[in-house]
């Protein structure tokens, strides 16, 4: 997609960024899921549900998954325009 673009454009510029957010947000917080599941495992006293209480167990998850969900959601959000087919005619 990026190659239809000329390389000093606005638009390719605008894109390379939104994809290097995306990609920066699901490394970050991955790593981050990957090194608490990693350290829980060869720990034997430590374990994924946050000492036991609901509260923290809840923040814990909200930060692996629901943070890094909502930010890619939200750079992605304006979607392309519709292409409008010449046999398509809307009803009035």
């Amino acid at each position: 997609m990026l190659r239809r673009f000329p390389i000093e454009s606005k638009g390719r510029w605008k894109k390379l960024y939104e994809v290097g957010s995306v990609t920066a947000i699901c490394f970050t917080c991955f790593l981050i899921r990957c090194v608490v599941v990693v350290i829980s495992a060869f720990e034997s006293e430590l374990s994924l549900e946050v000492m036991d209480h609901p509260v923290l167990d809840l923040f814990y998850y909200s930060l692996a998954e629901i943070l890094p969900s909502a930010l890619v959601l939200y750079i992605l959000r304006k979607l392309p325009p519709k292409r409008v087919s010449a046999q398509y005619h809307p009803i009035r």
